[in-house]
């Protein structure tokens, strides 16, 4: 996929191709992934706003717009996220804030 037609808010997350080595380790070892809206990911940036304050890209806040989306009983344990990517303009923080 050009990477022209890719959403700004998902650019962090695409590739150009997928590479042989990444796909053979996904293939063998996960379990399962979420998809998540760019609507998702915004709801998830302001919530880290709010109760972290902590800043992260929309493709870093993804894996916190997924595990919002795992039934009550997966989210009554502990849970660990990885959150990167502070590469957010303020142009898009306000407009994610706009949105909130």
């Amino acid at each position: 996929m050009p990477r022209s037609c890719i959403a700004p808010s998902r650019d962090a997350l695409a590739t150009r191709s997928a590479f042989e080595l990444p796909q053979q380790i996904l293939w063998e070892l996960l379990d399962d992934f979420m998809l998540v809206s760019d609507d998702e990911m915004r709801a998830a940036i302001v919530l880290l706003l709010q109760t972290a304050k902590t800043l992260a890209e929309p493709a870093g806040a993804a894996p916190l717009a997924a595990a919002l989306k795992l039934p009550a009983a997966m989210r009554s344990g502990k849970i660990a996220l990885i959150l990167s990517g502070g590469n957010i303009t303020p142009a898009q923080l306000a407009q994610v804030l706009a949105s909130a």
